[in-house]
């Protein structure tokens, strides 16, 4: 089972968590916004101090001042990128009557897959999680953990089974990456590929095979 993909997808809920990968999503946020799709914001706080120390990239815990600290970095507007608090339950992706065309949840703890799988919604990020899946909307997981334990692959499969994408950050060699960039862009290709997203990341494989005939 898979959820059918809205096209064209105009509007993401980009969600953040306390997995290491946060390199994904910053990457991953550019490549939304220079497709021009609109991004709803969501993180946890434990993505906020996970972001500082991966990638010294500060994330205010105040929504509306990251909204316009995001916004200056990214050279966009808070049109294009509106942040919203943990527990700001009149925000959008609150409900079914309003919810992105798809969402994201790029770095994806064991503890929010966990709390997503057991249906809690005690947070904005959870809430937004389940009305995805009962919209039948695209939900795209990207589970940072190694080893995984028979606890963390019995939750991955219930949202499998659910219809999410599950799409661990695995770096691919066949394209010679020659620099972490490289790495990184080929997991976010992959994720914005799931969505149709035009981007021009990496080469398409067998492109040069079409061009030769």
């Amino acid at each position: 089972m898979h959820f059918p993909v809205v096209a064209p997808v105009r509007t993401v809920t980009l969600a953040l968590t306390g997995a290491s990968g946060m390199p994904y999503a910053i990457r991953l946020l550019s490549c939304l916004l220079k497709a021009d799709i609109t991004v709803w914001l969501l993180y946890s706080q434990a993505a906020q101090i996970v972001a500082q120390q991966e990638s010294q990239w500060h994330l205010p815990a105040n929504a509306g001042q990251c909204t316009e600290v995001l916004c200056q970095q990214f050279q966009t507007t808070p049109q294009k990128l509106h942040v919203f608090g943990r527990d700001e339950w009149f925000a959008p992706p609150a409900s079914g009557s309003n919810p992105a065309d798809a969402m994201i949840i790029c770095p994806a703890s064991m503890g929010a897959i966990a709390a997503i799988a057991a249906g809690t919604s005690d947070h904005l990020l959870e809430r937004a999680a389940d009305v995805s899946i009962k919209e039948n909307r695209p939900l795209i997981v990207v589970p940072r953990e190694t080893p995984l334990s028979a606890i963390h692959l019995q939750n991955l499969l219930k949202l499998a089974q659910l219809g999410v994408c599950i799409l661990p950050p695995v770096a691919g060699f066949y394209h010679h990456p020659q620099t972490i960039d490289d790495m990184v862009d080929f997991v976010v290709a992959r994720i914005l590929d799931q969505l149709h997203i035009p981007h021009t990341l990496m080469p398409r494989w067998g492109a040069d095979q079409l061009s030769d005939h």
